[in-house]
């Protein structure tokens, strides 16, 4: 016999919300392949946060399905976040503690081992060069700090997905080569890595895969090497959703 085929780490089938007369996501559909770093693109308001929100099960859609390494979204939200480790924006974490303390309630929260946690955290500490300021209260972080404890909490508990809302945004570039090496570590064991972000280059170097969003559809899809077709992905990206026309003759008075 041959064995079941393995379940996808996420699928999306025609996922619609709507806000007000806004309409966020049109009938979005994609599928995520299992140990893939997957990219999701597109311009201001095209959708991609909804969509994060929505598999995580913060945004409740109005038709649809979502499916987490096999797991209904809204029949079962807590066993589809117990797959997962979450990063979005804005970060969700408490000032008033320290990065440690911060990732010890995240661990017990999740009912993991206290020991092992703190194994964990040390290691994920290390790895971040967070280790010096680790029982410093996240209050006084940089930008790029809270960004690298929220990576550290996403990946406490080894999850199979990891949803990341732009991950390097205002982070500086030694601190993202750190996190783009952790990222890789993570997929050679197996997980799955999806990711927004209005950075081109970025998604070019990082993602074998990407998906390009416009007003809540999913217009393009695939490995990331046949999406750009021999030339940018920037190039690729503005041929499927289109650049509006400048006039030459506007704020001519910069000239």
């Amino acid at each position: 016999m041959f064995p079941p085929p393995e379940l996808a780490p996420l699928r999306i089938l025609e996922l619609c919300k709507r806000f007000g007369d806004t309409i966020a996501l049109d009938h979005l559909t994609l599928t995520v392949p299992r140990g893939t770093c997957f990219g999701l693109v597109g311009p201001n308001g095209s959708g991609k946060s909804t969509t994060l929100r929505s598999v995580v099960g913060l945004v409740r859609p109005d038709a649809g399905r979502i499916e987490v390494c096999g797991i209904d979204v809204s029949a079962d939200v807590v066993g589809a976040r117990t797959e997962m480790g979450v990063v979005l924006d804005p970060l969700q974490l408490f000032d008033r503690l320290s990065a440690r303390e911060f990732l010890g309630t995240v661990g017990e929260i999740r009912g993991l081992d206290p020991t092992m946690v703190a194994e964990r955290a040390a290691e994920l500490f290390a790895v971040l060069q967070l280790t010096d300021d680790a029982d410093r209260h996240i209050a006084g972080y940089s930008h790029g700090m809270r960004k690298k404890t929220a990576l550290a909490a996403a990946l406490l508990h080894r999850p199979r997905l990891l949803l990341l809302d732009e991950p390097f945004e205002g982070v500086d570039p030694v601190s993202a080569r750190t996190m783009r090496t952790m990222l890789d570590r993570f997929r050679s064991g197996g997980g799955t890595v999806v990711l927004s972000s209005h950075v081109m280059d970025l998604v070019e170097r990082l993602c074998d895969h990407v998906a390009v969003i416009h007003r809540g559809r999913v217009v393009a899809s695939g490995p990331t090497d046949a999406l750009r077709g021999g030339r940018r992905l920037e190039d690729a990206f503005i041929d499927v959703v289109g650049a509006g026309t400048v006039d030459e003759e506007a704020l001519a008075w910069l000239a």
